[in-house]
C-alpha cells in the first residue's frame, strides 16, 4: 500500500505570518524573499504579489515532516518556488507540487476553499492529510462528498504555525491508516 499524501501549505503552517510582526518566533529563521520570487500567476495569467516578503521558517519542521511517513507535496501558491526557496531552509528534498491552474486564488460562492477540488483530484483516491490555515467546515463536507478514502483537513493557527500537537495529529492519522489496512 502506498503512503498517504501530506499536502503542505507554506504561509500559515510553515511560515506563521500572523505572529507579532516584530518578534521572530523561537526556533525560526528569517528568510527574505526577493521581489521577483514573490509573484505567482493568477486567473487569466495575471501576476499576484505574494505576501509576505519575509518568511519565518523553522528548520526542525523538515525533519519532523519527513519522519511522519507521508509522501510530501506542496499545496501552496508558492508552487515550484517552494522547492527553490522553502525546501532548502527546512532540509527537504525537492517535492512535487499541486499546479492549481485556473483555480488559483479564485473565490467560490459556496465557501469551499479554492484548493479543495485540485487537492482531491491530485490525491486521486489516495488517503491524504491537508495542512493549511484556511480550510473550514464547507471544505470538510465538500471533500467528504468527493473523496472515498480517509482524509484529514488539519487547520493550523497562522499566528503560531506547526507545533508538536500538529505533528501528533498527523502521525495519529497516518497510524490509523496502517491499522485500517491491517484489519481490512
Amino acid at each position: 500500500m502506498s503512503r498517504p499524501l501530506l499536502f503542505l501549505d507554506v504561509d500559515g503552517p510553515l511560515n506563521p505570518y500572523a505572529a507579532e510582526p516584530e518578534k521572530q518566533p523561537e526556533g525560526y529563521t528569517t528568510l527574505q524573499v526577493p521581489p521577483e520570487s514573490g509573484t505567482a500567476s493568477g486567473p487569466g495569467g495575471s501576476s499576484i504579489r505574494r505576501r509576505p516578503s519575509r518568511l519565518w521558517l523553522n528548520p526542525e519542521h523538515g525533519r519532523a515532516l519527513l519522519a511522519l511517513g507521508y509522501e510530501l507535496c506542496w499545496a501552496t501558491t508558492w508552487m515550484s518556488d517552494a522547492n527553490r526557496l522553502i525546501a532548502p531552509v527546512l532540509g527537504l528534498p525537492e517535492l512535487p507540487f499541486v499546479a492549481f491552474g485556473d483555480a488559483l486564488l479564485r473565490e467560490r460562492p459556496d465557501g469551499v476553499h479554492w484548493k479543495s477540488d485540485p487537492l482531491v483530484r491530485y490525491a486521486d483516491g489516495r488517503p491524504f492529510a491537508w495542512v493549511d490555515d484556511e480550510q473550514g467546515d464547507a471544505d470538510h463536507a465538500h471533500v467528504a462528498a468527493r473523496h472515498s478514502t480517509p482524509f484529514l483537513l488539519h487547520h493550523v493557527n497562522p499566528r503560531i504555525g506547526l507545533r508538536g500537537e500538529d505533528f501528533v495529529a498527523l502521525a495519529d492519522f497516518a497510524a490509523s491508516l496502517g491499522a485500517a489496512a491491517h484489519t481490512a
